[in-house]
């Protein structure tokens, strides 16, 4: 009985060595993270900083050479058309009966009759096509609500006739500045000429403010005799902004007028609404912080939000710009992460029951941090995150879930 005992108990013995040295030589499971494959929305962009600026400034300078009085206004500070004193310039012997300075004078008064000639035209054309665009609005809304067109139609509809009513605004600002540019340099020519006495008109040159709105830059703050076309103050509307951000070509070929933008990180609480109105057809050279050349659009943005919710902001100010190139509100996505190139192709390794399984997959838009996934995988099932080249189609893993 004895014999046996120890025979057995040199059998387990022996048994539990083989075990153990055949589970040393066992692969141990690769520790991996995982992601869900789930349903929700994802939004594609184009991600890139910008600045605000004011949509329409203007700069006021000299009508005419002479001495230029210290100017009293300051940045900030609103002014009224007709109304506000921006600048006087007094007579400054003998540049005011120069005889080139009369010459110049009235080559001035020609050049801004000639603008005036050409602003009328632009303004007609810009309310005939405002006109139009209120009248496709309208019949398009009528057959939206009778549902005859998608909603896409009513949207580009709506755009055309923002664009085009932002066109007659500008094409109103244009005329208004024209005019008062014919007007002053009109009273610029009057000034260079002598009186019937022969002596000079003692009287000041006044300049008044051109536009309503608010001083953005003072150029030529202390006295001073200035010449003809010297800049003295800019003027501006700060509330009526637009952003300009600069892409890069290969980014720009997807942005679309009328997209939607994501501002962030301007300084308020919330992000920012906006619409992408023009995409320049040419592009620039600019080379980067790392000394590299790049080819780069400027897209111009439309603020959709009321100048209540940004009251802060202003002109030049940065802002960080999310262009929306693709958008959809529910569709089959899983973690960036996951991806790997297998051929010409994208896979994915699955955790199922701790294994790893290849799969091969098709992509849509990604955003860098979710992909779309257009067949290859199910919802709810598990993806291995930046899979390293310990894990093999097969392999023993051991999930810890998603990474916190």
């Amino acid at each position: 009985m004895t014999r046996w005992l120890r025979r057995l108990a040199l059998s387990l013995l022996a048994f539990s060595a083989l075990a153990l040295l055949v589970w040393s030589f066992l692969p141990e499971p690769v520790h991996v993270d995982t992601g869900a494959v789930e349903r929700g929305p994802m939004i594609a962009t184009v991600d890139h900083e910008g600045k605000t600026r004011v949509r329409e400034r203007y700069i006021v300078s000299a009508p005419l050479g002479g001495r230029l009085t210290r100017i009293a206004l300051h940045p900030g500070d609103r002014v009224s058309a007709r109304r506000t004193l921006l600048a006087s310039i007094e007579p400054s012997e003998p540049t005011l009966l120069d005889a080139r300075a009369v010459a110049q004078a009235e080559a001035r008064v020609k050049a801004a009759e000639a603008a005036k000639d050409r602003s009328e035209p632009n303004l007609r054309r810009n309310k005939s096509t405002n006109e139009h665009a209120i009248a496709n609005y309208n019949r398009i809304r009528k057959l939206y609500e009778r549902g005859s067109t998608p909603r896409q139609d009513l949207d580009d509809a709506e755009h055309e006739l923002r664009i085009s009513a932002e066109e007659v605004r500008a094409a109103e600002f244009a005329s208004k500045v024209v005019d008062f540019e014919l007007e002053l340099t009109r009273a610029a020519l009057v000034r260079t000429r002598p009186t019937t006495d022969g002596a000079p008109d003692p009287g000041r040159f006044e300049i008044q403010a051109p536009i309503d709105g608010r001083i953005l830059r003072v150029f030529q703050e202390s006295e001073a005799v200035v010449a003809p076309g010297a800049r003295l103050v800019e003027i501006g509307d700060p509330t009526d902004l637009e952003i300009e951000v600069d892409v890069l070509s290969t980014d720009a070929v997807k942005v679309t007028p009328g997209a939607r933008v994501i501002l962030d990180h301007w300084g308020g609480p919330v992000p920012l609404n906006g619409r992408v109105r023009l995409v320049e057809p040419s592009a620039f050279t600019k080379v980067s912080a790392l000394g590299v050349e790049e080819q780069r659009v400027n897209v111009v943005i439309d603020l959709v939000d009321p100048p209540a919710r940004r009251p802060t902001l202003g002109d030049a100010f940065r802002v960080e710009a999310r262009i929306v190139v693709w958008e959809s509100h529910d569709t089959l996505k899983i973690p960036s992460g996951a991806l790997f190139r297998r051929g010409d192709g994208w896979a994915v390794f699955i955790a199922d029951h701790g294994q790893a399984r290849l799969r091969n997959v098709n992509i849509g838009p990604d955003n860098g941090l979710e992909t779309q996934v257009l067949n290859g995988l199910n919802q709810g099932e598990q993806v291995i995150l930046h899979p390293s080249d310990r894990i093999q189609d097969g392999g023993a893993i051991e999930a810890s879930g998603p990474p916190r």
